[in-house]
């Protein structure tokens, strides 16, 4: 009796913890130490899940354990056909980003893993999906003036701002260049790390129009959720929550952080703050865009283009071309459309 009611406690406790991690932010675990990976990683969790029920299926033949076993298998089962479920509800998808239109911005944004791909892979890029906006975090200003230049001599001039913490490491510097077309613009983000004036570990770039005429443009950088950066990235994301609290802002960039992530943080049905995350529109939103040497389908998307509700979303992209290229991200570029 005992062994019988031990394995029916082990089953009922590893149906609550499935149940947790599908949905954490049902239970307000979302950003919490454990469940802020499992979830950021869903379609590992399912197929650690469907592995781990293969494995108690191999069990149930043994006839003591059968019961047991068949029971395990059920929650395991359902754990990961619950995770390729919020998956393919949020689309494997995406259109085209290259076509552009007169009232349209393309926003391209691509985390370079401390510069790792060439100044000419970026401008190329860019130009190719006519980029009016290049968030570039991991980039320090010398190689975002090459790819301001590279971009130049293929027609398409372009701004380059960058705040820096600090030059010991380039992952603490982020770079974003944005088309004269969209006039002048000032960096109005602190150059010291830390709320009120930016992100706490690693720089964000709020840039706005001099003239006060166009969308608050945000490049963005949140610290990872590793266990010692936990508060600082939890800071991070509402910082940047209120940096999305205009009426006219686009932002894109690594957020280190999923829809899941996001929950609680939204405005009026928004994502984060007022502005509402691109690839969700688009049905792309679970495309993984980290790392590059895992398949889209177990990787996480933590790499966005957001913005308020005068934009729509005319197409989003990850582009996968680009695994070779040195990152261990891949670039996402989004096209938004003026309601107004």
């Amino acid at each position: 009796m005992l062994p019988r009611i031990l394995g029916w406690a082990i089953v009922l406790g590893t149906a609550v913890v499935a149940l947790v991690f599908v949905w954490p932010q049902g239970f307000g675990l979302q950003n919490q130490w454990v469940a802020a990976h499992v979830v950021a990683l869903r379609g590992t969790a399912a197929a650690g899940g469907a592995v781990a029920t293969i494995v108690f299926l191999l069990l149930a033949l043994a006839r003591p354990l059968r019961f047991f076993a068949f029971a395990m298998a059920a929650v395991l089962a359902l754990f990961a056909v619950a995770n390729v479920a919020v998956l393919t509800a949020r689309g494997f998808g995406g259109s085209d980003a290259s076509a552009t239109r007169p009232d349209s911005v393309t926003v391209l944004s691509w985390n370079t893993l401390g510069e790792v791909p060439e100044a000419s892979t970026i401008a190329g890029l860019a130009l190719e999906r006519g980029a009016d906006v290049v968030v570039l975090p991991e980039t320090t200003d010398p190689l975002g003036e090459e790819v301001a230049i590279a971009m130049r001599e293929g027609g398409s001039p372009m701004w380059v701002h960058t705040l820096a913490y600090d030059d010991i490491a380039k992952a603490r510097s982020t770079t974003i260049l944005i088309s004269p077309d969209l006039g002048d613009y000032e960096v109005v983000s602190a150059e010291v790390p830390g709320p009120p004036g930016n992100t706490n570990t690693l720089p964000s770039v709020v840039a706005d129009p001099v003239d006060g005429d166009g969308p608050r443009i945000v490049a963005v950088h949140a610290v990872a959720p590793i266990r010692w950066e936990l508060r600082n990235w939890r800071s991070d994301l509402e910082w940047l929550a209120e940096q999305c609290a205009g009426d006219d802002v686009i932002m894109a960039g690594d957020f280190n952080a999923t829809l899941d992530h996001f929950a609680g943080r939204g405005v009026d049905g928004a994502d984060l703050g007022r502005c509402t995350d691109a690839a969700a529109q688009a049905g792309a939103a679970g495309v993984g865009t980290w790392p590059t040497d895992a398949p889209p389908f177990l990787g996480s998307p933590i790499d966005h283009v957001l913005a308020t509700p005068n934009w729509d979303v005319a197409a989003f992209e990850v582009l996968q071309g680009y695994d070779d290229a040195g990152s261990d991200h891949r670039p996402v570029v989004a096209t938004l459309v003026a309601t107004g």
